[in-house]
């Protein structure tokens, strides 16, 4: 505990570095207060397949966020706070409730401006016996310094990589420096886990999965995402490349934001992929783009396992 109040009485555990004092109830951009604070505890089964597989992912959602991403799916959360401050214990306690219901993995959304806790949390429940693989679903912005409080906690990495184009970071998720700070945090990870390792079911329980949305008028800026991934990670990297893109939240007032993708822009970018030597792609249909994939935030097995709802999202 000691450790975790260390790391959050000067906030630095995002690259925003807002310096705050969190333990004396201040809070800094994400307004994320000093307890984890979770939305949703829930099944998965329409992530990626080394994440998903046959059995599906234990997500576990987490409030706020050190985004502020104008076309946010998950806004009610993320950007409005909804969601139920716990314990550490309780955290811990998910977690090992997550692995008896027999999923493949624990999976943290959205959890950067949680780090600490996460890492109180997850060293609790694995000396009580969590042993399946930890997923750590992110944004992409993040810090080495938060980074590293995960080390050895997490197993697979699932960062997004939103932006070449540093103005667009700005300009749609009012974030500074997107591109270097996400390209050094994804090196990072990728020195944290090594190469990827699946089980003989092709679930991933070791490695780093690495996420691009796609948007409207942008797939130029995707391109490059991908020449840099083929230049640093390599032709093996497994990539995810996303055209749910729908307009939602603030993205709707927005006139380049405010459509859907086209076909013709999608299939550029998986041209690319290809055409670049890059050999493991997970590539969506033109049906994902709506917002039914979004999750219903109800605090389910939140606050005790009896609440918890399987759900197929």
């Amino acid at each position: 505990m000691e450790k975790m109040n260390e790391a959050l009485s000067h906030c630095q555990v995002c690259p925003r570095k807002c310096g705050i004092d969190r333990t004396k109830g201040q809070v800094g951009f994400c307004r994320a207060p000093y307890l984890p604070k979770v939305a949703l505890v829930s099944q998965h089964n329409w992530e990626e397949p080394p994440i998903s597989g046959t059995k599906g992912s234990g997500t576990v959602f987490f409030s706020h966020c050190n985004l502020g991403c104008v076309f946010c799916q998950n806004h009610d959360i993320s950007q409005d706070g909804f969601g139920q401050e716990i314990s550490i214990e309780r955290l811990a306690e998910i977690f090992l409730e997550q692995q008896k219901r027999g999923f493949h993995n624990v999976n943290l959304v959205s959890a950067v401006q949680f780090i600490p806790q996460v890492a109180k949390a997850l060293k609790i429940a694995k000396e009580n016996g969590l042993t399946i693989p930890v997923v750590y679903n992110s944004n992409g912005y993040e810090s080495i310094e938060g980074l590293k409080l995960l080390e050895g906690l997490v197993d697979v990495y699932l960062p997004d990589f939103k932006y070449w184009n540093d103005d667009l970071g700005l300009e749609y998720s009012k974030c500074p420096h997107y591109r270097e700070t996400a390209a050094t945090a994804i090196l990072e990870m990728r020195r944290q886990v090594g190469k990827d390792i699946l089980d003989e079911n092709g679930v991933m329980q070791k490695g780093i999965i690495l996420r691009h949305l796609v948007l409207p008028g942008q797939y130029k800026d995707s391109c490059k995402v991908l020449d840099w991934v083929k230049e640093n990670l390599g032709e093996e990297t497994f990539v995810s490349l996303m055209s749910q893109y729908t307009p939602m939240h603030k993205a709707k007032e927005i006139k380049a934001l405010s459509r859907k993708l086209t076909t013709f822009e999608y299939d550029k970018v998986v041209d690319h992929f290809f055409e670049i030597g890059l050999k493991n792609g997970f590539m969506q249909k033109r049906s994902s783009a709506t917002s039914e994939y979004t999750p219903t935030f109800d605090l389910s097995g939140v606050l005790d396992a009896e609440s918890f709802i399987k759900r197929e999202e």
